[in-house]
This record gives structure tokens, sequence and C-alpha cells, in this order.
């Protein structure tokens, strides 16, 4: 809900790390995607060599899109947007590795990646309801609506916080395994860190605005009370 009032102010640091989150990932992107890997594997080379080490038997498909590069744990298929799928780069191989390190925590039964599979629903539903909940309560002057709303959106905003450790994890697995299987060299390693880091501060950045924007309901919500 983004309708100007003064409580728009405590979501700003959250604006401004997405906006910057955004641009980081961007550039640094960009920049990698120029840089090859003495290995001269593409992403989706590079994803299938790690699964077959570790006899994970994920699928691994291009996807259209940027950037649109996900795993789905309930087909335990990697999704590899054409650039990353194609490409034969630093970015592409340190993406296509992060996806697979989701495949990695199925394996392992990773627990913060089994509560947000388990949240997935749920969440699907809340956050399209809570806003409901929310303006016909803060509209028609019913509290309880209005809190309900509230309610239901702190589960996405559970979710945002649950994903960081996920994405955290992925990403700490991906650079192992591609050093493992020396798919990258020590020179070619902070390359992939730089873009896996990029990555991530877009999900701190989700996170954040999640949790403002939860502030920011609970200020509006307590305001309509006086």
């Amino acid at each position: 809900m983004f309708f100007w009032d003064s409580t728009m102010l405590v979501v700003l640091p959250a604006l401004l790390l997405t906006f910057y989150a955004q641009w980081k990932l961007s550039s640094t992107f960009s920049h990698f995607s120029g840089v090859g890997t003495r290995s001269g594997l593409t992403g989706a080379q590079a994803a299938a060599a790690l699964a077959r080490r570790r006899n994970l038997g994920v699928g691994i498909e291009p996807t259209g899109g940027s950037l649109t590069d996900h795993y789905d744990p309930t087909t335990n298929v990697l999704r590899l947007s054409e650039p990353i799928y194609n490409e034969r780069s630093i970015a592409a191989v340190g993406v296509a590795a992060h996806e697979l390190g989701h495949a990695l925590q199925k394996a392992d039964n990773y627990g913060p990646l089994t509560l947000r599979m388990g949240l997935v629903p749920l969440v699907n539903f809340s956050s399209s309801a809570s806003w409901i909940l929310f303006l016909i309560g803060l509209f028609a002057h019913l509290p309880g609506l209005l809190w309900a709303g509230i309610a239901a959106f702190s589960l996405a905003v559970l979710f945002s916080l649950i994903t960081l450790p996920v994405e955290f994890d992925a990403s700490r697995r991906a650079l192992v395994a591609l050093r493992e299987d020396g798919i990258i060299t020590s020179q070619e390693e902070p390359g992939v860190r730089s873009v896996l880091n990029a990555a991530a501060l877009t999900y701190v950045a989700a996170a954040l605005m999640a949790v403002l924007q939860l502030l920011r309901l609970v200020l509006i919500a307590r305001n309509s009370d006086d």
C-alpha cells in the first residue's frame, strides 16, 4: 500500500536500499557476464556437472526473461534464464551454482528451506487477503478487520525473513561446490562472490521493506484508533 502519508517515511530507507540493490545487481551482473571462466562451461553445464557429482537427479531447463532463475523444489527442476543457461561467464556459473545450492538444501532437508516451502500456500493467500482486510478495516472503521489484515501481512514478513538464511546458505554451498569441482579458479572466486553478494542484497532489501511496511501498517492502525 503505497499511498502517500507521513508514515511513508518509515519505509523510505528500504526504498533507497531497494533502488541501490537493483542497481548493484544489474551493474555487477553486467560486468561479470563479460568475464569468462577457465573451465569454459555455460551456466547450464556447470549446474549439470555439479548435480551429477552429487547424484541430485535435478532437471535443468531454460526459461524466459533475465535474472528469472529459480529452483522449483516441488519438481526438483532448475529453471535458468536464457543468458545464464547459455553464457560461459563468471556471472552465469555463479547464478547457476546458487540455484543448484537450493537443490543441495532440499537433498539435505535443510530446515529453513523446508519451512519456507511449507509456508508458500499460506503466504500466497495471506499476502493478498492482508491488504483487503486492512483497507476494509481502515475505511470502514472496523479495528478487528484492520488488525486481522496486519496479522495476515505478518506471515509475508516472516517468509521474507526466512528467505534470508535460505539464500545465504545456497550461495555458500555454491561457492564450496564450485571450488571442490574445480569449475572456478581461486582468481575467479572473488568475481563469483561479488555476483552472489549483489543478488543477496536484493533479498536483504526485500526483507527490510517487509519489516518496515509492517511497522507502517501498525502506525496507521494506531493512528486510526485515536
